[in-house]
């Protein structure tokens, strides 16, 4: 008797324990289907890897959500959002004024400036004067695109979509500067010698943004205040700091 009391005991605390891990809700991630190192890259046996494939496991270990990713196009990610083919945008998209009409942004997760490479000969700066009649690349569908637009009309804007053809051309001397991440750079910068760091844009807010935060849906509050409670507690018990010293040795978060 005692014995058939223990084992539905235990069979009642597993049933338990299950019923807990199946309050984790499925959310499907959006990542775009380019890698954009240091954050995102497929390593040789095809795994995701980067610090934001990180961000993105210890979010939705403390949110308790069961965290699929997708890959999703850039210039098409967040019309995979508000269709519903995905829930949530982790691709270092900046929060703008723009994406706000149309999508929701949780707190910032981190936060670097745009800056300007080109050829370490060239007398090049990060001000519409030094690239009037240049070529500048740029991502497509990023702020990075956005700014050139609007603060370069002197320029030749060429539209890229992944950075390594970016980087390749400027290295070729196919174009004149590239305008890009401060981190995204890093790599390429200290692979090749051929290019330097030239400067940092002139702050606009407008098209800039806010630094990079989750993309979700409007209206799902709910959602929105579990990720922002997240993203405070990695931070505040050294989850954030402890992964981030791998790829950086600086604050990434960039203030408060």
């Amino acid at each position: 008797m005692l014995k058939t009391f223990k084992i539905a005991a235990i069979a009642v605390a597993m049933g338990i324990a299950g019923a807990g891990a199946a309050l984790a809700e499925t959310v499907k991630i959006g990542f775009s289907a380019d890698p954009y190192v240091p954050f995102t890259s497929l390593d040789a046996s095809g795994k995701f890897v980067g610090w934001e494939v990180e961000f993105k496991d210890a979010i939705c270990k403390q949110a308790n959500l069961d965290c699929q990713i997708v890959l999703v196009s850039w210039d098409g990610i967040i019309p995979a959002l508000t269709s519903k083919k995905i829930d949530l945008i982790i691709g270092s998209m900046s929060i703008t004024d723009e994406r706000k009409k149309v999508i929701d942004f949780t707190d910032k997760y981190y936060d670097t400036p745009a800056v300007v490479i080109a050829n370490k000969n060239d007398k090049i700066g990060a001000d519409a004067e030094s690239l009037s009649g240049k070529s500048v690349a740029v991502l497509v569908s990023t702020i990075h695109q956005q700014y050139a637009l609007a603060h370069f009309k002197s320029s030749e804007i060429k539209e890229y979509q992944t950075q390594d053809e970016m980087y390749q051309d400027l290295a070729a001397g196919r174009v004149d500067a590239v305008i890009a991440d401060a981190i995204a750079v890093q790599p390429f910068l200290k692979s090749d010698p051929c290019c330097e760091l030239k400067g940092n844009l002139a702050e606009d807010a407008s098209i800039l943004g806010a630094g990079v935060g989750i993309g979700l849906r409007q209206g799902e509050t709910d959602l929105k205040n579990r990720l922002n409670d997240a993203i405070k507690a990695i931070r505040a018990d050294g989850t954030y700091d402890a992964f981030s010293k791998k790829y950086f040795d600086f604050d990434i978060y960039g203030g408060k």
